[in-house]
């Protein structure tokens, strides 16, 4: 039932329309922080936003019944990663002040949906190793534009704890790459050995 809903053309159109909605809230969202940030950063600020967009791409090239290896890499790799690390400082932000707008709630569920997306569509992506390691240090050169130049998405309650997010989000960077070779290489291959 899953893999046929995942599949249904009107579905993957109405999830790449969702997607691509989320994604434009998503640079509207970091607009503020995008308006003072040096030109050389831009690419690597928005990163929520640009995950989606790397879905985006996916999805369209899906419908066309082609691949992107490449952005099926990134899009794996990113839509965990800053899915599951927007949940996790939304509940840390709720914890350190004891409250959380509305907007908040929003974003963990949208956040928490676009980890979990990523991973639904792992059985369809064609990557292979070379993806994995060019998507992985995409991650990992994301994590010291932000935590070692400063870029990091700006949560101003959070700011004293900066260091200690920057640990947490090395460290969800490196889950989120072994999760997507694991459902795409790995389980490839598995697949390839029962043959």
């Amino acid at each position: 039932m899953l893999r046929y809903l995942l599949t249904f053309k009107p579905f993957v159109l109405l999830l790449l329309v969702v997607n691509i909605l989320g994604t434009i809230y998503g640079y509207w969202w970091y607009k503020s922080q995008l308006e003072i940030t040096p030109t050389i950063f831009l690419p690597f600020v928005p990163d929520s936003p640009t995950a989606s967009l790397f879905f985006c791409i996916f999805l369209f090239f899906f419908l066309l019944k082609k691949s992107v290896p490449l952005i099926e890499a990134l899009a794996i790799i990113t839509l965990f990663k800053y899915g599951i690390w927007a949940v996790v400082m939304n509940i840390l932000t709720l914890i350190v002040t004891g409250y959380l707008p509305w907007q908040g709630y929003m974003l963990i569920a949208s956040h928490g949906a676009m980890a979990i997306q990523g991973l639904l569509y792992a059985p369809y992506y064609k990557i292979k190793v070379i993806h994995i390691v060019i998507a992985g240090i995409w991650t990992l050169h994301n994590d010291i534009i932000d935590y070692v130049f400063g870029m990091m998405p700006i949560y101003s309650k959070l700011s004293d704890f900066s260091q200690e997010i920057g640990y947490f989000t090395f460290w969800l960077s490196i889950l989120s790459i072994g999760i997507a070779y694991l459902l795409t290489v790995h389980h490839q291959r598995k697949q390839a050995n029962h043959l």
